[in-house]
C-alpha cells in the first residue's frame, strides 16, 4: 500500500474504494462465511424463511449455527437461488434437487483429486527428467568417444591388460579365447 499526500492507496482497488470482488475497502469476506439470519437471507434469495427451514430439513442447505441461530452465507444463497431455479423453472422435485446437488458435490470432489494426481504427475515427471538428465551427465563422463575407422592396437584394445603389459586374462583356460577358435 503506498501513500499519496495523506492519502491511502490499495493496490487492486478502484477509485470509489471497491475491489475487483466487490467488497469495500479491501474487505474480502469468503464465499462460505456465515453473515446472515434466516429473514435476511430469505429476502437476499426471494424465498419465504419457511422455505429455508424446508429446505434445511429435506438436506438441501445447511447453514451454520451461531448461537443456536441459523447463520446463512453467500455460498448458501447462491444455492437457494439454484434450488430455486431447478424446482420452479424446470419443475424438478426437491429429491431430484437433492440427487442433482449430491452429484454436483460428488463432481467437484472428483475434479479436485483429478487436479491433486495432475499435480503429483507433473512432480513425478519433473524428477524423472532430472534423473534421466543426470544419468545422461554420467555417461558423458564414463563415454570416451573414438573416432571411426581408428585401428585400434591389440595392446590398447585388451581392457584387462595392465601398464606393464601383464595383467589377467578374461579367458582363464589356454586356447578358450575367440582367438584360439578360429
Amino acid at each position: 500500500m503506498k501513500v499519496t499526500k495523506g492519502k491511502r492507496e490499495n493496490p487492486g482497488m478502484n477509485p470509489e474504494g471497491v475491489n475487483p470482488e466487490g467488497t469495500r475497502k479491501g474487505f474480502r469476506k469468503p464465499k462460505d462465511e456465515p453473515l446472515y439470519v434466516i429473514s435476511v437471507a430469505a429476502r437476499l434469495a426471494d424465498v419465504h424463511p419457511q422455505t429455508l427451514r424446508i429446505y434445511e430439513r429435506k438436506g438441501l442447505l445447511n447453514p451454520a449455527r451461531v448461537r443456536n441461530r441459523r447463520r446463512y452465507s453467500e455460498a448458501d444463497i447462491e444455492q437457494c437461488r439454484l434450488i430455486q431455479e431447478l424446482t420452479q423453472d424446470m419443475g424438478i422435485n426437491l429429491a431430484g434437487v437433492k440427487m442433482i446437488l449430491d452429484l454436483q458435490r460428488s463432481l467437484e470432489a472428483m475434479r479436485r483429486r483429478v487436479r491433486a494426481l495432475e499435480e503429483e504427475l507433473e512432480e513425478t515427471r519433473r524428477e524423472m527428467e532430472e534423473r534421466v538428465r543426470q544419468v545422461r551427465e554420467s555417461f558423458r563422463n564414463d563415454i570416451v568417444p573414438v573416432p571411426r575407422g581408428e585401428l585400434m592396437l591389440p595392446r590398447q584394445a585388451n581392457p584387462f591388460r595392465s601398464q606393464t603389459g601383464f595383467g589377467v586374462s578374461p579367458f582363464p583356460y589356454p586356447g578358450n579365447s575367440p582367438r584360439s577358435r578360429s
